[in-house]
């Protein structure tokens, strides 16, 4: 369930991008680029989940790439909750309360995979 729950965090992470502010001039390495002292960095979490650099075939629902034998990305990469010490303090609250929504779902609810509905639909409504 962990492994659905970061795929669907990273295809539709809860910011678009998260906001940094610089404490003190920083020069990133092998660059000309300085950030300087209270300006605002825009981490960009979506585009960063979405890139083929980073996570292969990104638009693909593929849960197994965050199980523990195949996660081979790096860990500052996938962010849906921030990363260091100024991650998201909810982040536990938020995780648990997704697991009780799906088991509520799943308890209360019968899901059908597309096709089964597409086949139902079909005979209900024939195309002419």
């Amino acid at each position: 369930m962990d492994a659905v729950i970061d795929e669907t965090l990273r295809l539709f992470p809860p910011l678009l991008f998260l906001n940094r502010v610089a404490t003190e001039d920083y020069e990133l390495k092998s660059t000309c680029i300085t950030i300087k002292k209270d300006h605002v960095v825009h981490i960009p979490t979506y585009a960063m989940h979405r890139d083929p650099e980073y996570f292969a075939d990104p638009q693909v629902f593929r849960p197994e790439r965050f199980l523990s034998e195949n996660i081979a990305h790096n860990p500052y990469t996938y962010i849906p909750w921030g990363a260091g010490p100024r991650n998201c303090l909810g982040t536990r609250l938020a995780q648990l309360e997704i697991k009780l929504a799906l088991v509520n779902l799943v308890h209360r609810y019968v899901f059908h995979t597309i096709d089964v509905l597409l086949n139902h639909w079909s005979k209900v409504f024939p195309v002419i």
